[in-house]
């Protein structure tokens, strides 16, 4: 029997795997087989989510990509050397903050581009390097929905992920010529801990409003990791430069 979803052996870099959707979307990479790099900055989190995987030979590394961008190529590499080429990325590490214009100071601009945007850049230019890759593999960006619409006190996170979304297209037509794929995925409101922590600060009837929102209900972080997983596999062969949105018909109003 095929399954087209099938990752077996295939080395897959997976950032901000300690917590939230890096980490769901590492486990059922794993459940297709594929050989996970768990990536975060809380070792003991990272280890927690390490025990969870179902396949072999996979392994993590705590690392602060925010502040590292340019050792990101370096240590991408030597790891492709001491354990073989990667077939994917995943850049799931990403930050949010809810700020209106007037309120919103330098250091917040630069922080959610920093870790949202340059590292996802930084990362791709890592995996592209020479003899670091498997042609036919790919690279998914976290994107959101927030690249899509405009949502009042979210103008620099909106700003960040629309970025992500433009680069994806862009590095799509690049990475081409390498037999990469790049592709983003734009969830809507996924629940997470951060969402279930939100939901206990908000009233009832706002908390409601947010779910009505979106036409099937908020969604599941295996959702998202679903579609990853469609994206890496051989059933996202032919897609590239794509943004797949994953909202439960957030978007469709």
């Amino acid at each position: 029997m095929i399954n087209p979803l099938d990752l077996s052996g295939k080395r897959i870099l997976v950032t901000g795997a300690s917590s939230g959707l890096g980490r769901e979307i590492s486990i059922i990479l794993s459940q297709l087989g594929a050989q996970i790099k768990l990536v975060g900055r809380d070792e003991a989190r990272l280890k927690i989510v390490y025990e969870l995987l179902e396949s072999e030979n996979n392994s993590w590394k705590s690392f602060d990509l925010a502040n590292n961008f340019e050792k990101i190529p370096f240590w991408m590499k030597q790891d492709a050397i001491d354990n073989g080429p990667w077939y994917g990325l995943v850049h799931s590490a990403g930050i949010e903050k809810t700020l209106p214009v007037r309120s919103v100071s330098e250091r917040d601009y630069d922080e959610l581009m920093a870790i949202n945007t340059k590292s996802a850049f930084f990362l791709a230019k890592g995996f592209a390097q020479k003899n670091c890759y498997v042609p036919g593999g790919g690279m998914v960006f976290l994107a959101s929905v927030a690249a899509l619409v405009g949502q009042g006190g979210r103008t620099i996170y909106c700003a960040s992920k629309g970025a992500l979304a433009a680069m994806t297209r862009a590095m799509s037509v690049e990475m081409s010529k390498k037999g990469i794929r790049v592709n983003s995925v734009s969830p809507g409101q996924i629940e997470t801990e951060m969402v279930k922590e939100l939901k206990n600060k908000m009233l009832p009837e706002k908390y409601d409003a947010v779910v009505k929102e979106h036409l099937l209900g908020l969604g599941q972080p295996e959702d998202v990791a679903y579609a990853v997983a469609y994206l890496l596999a051989r059933t996202g062969k032919w897609i590239t430069g794509t943004n797949l949105v994953v909202d439960g018909g957030f978007t469709a109003k």
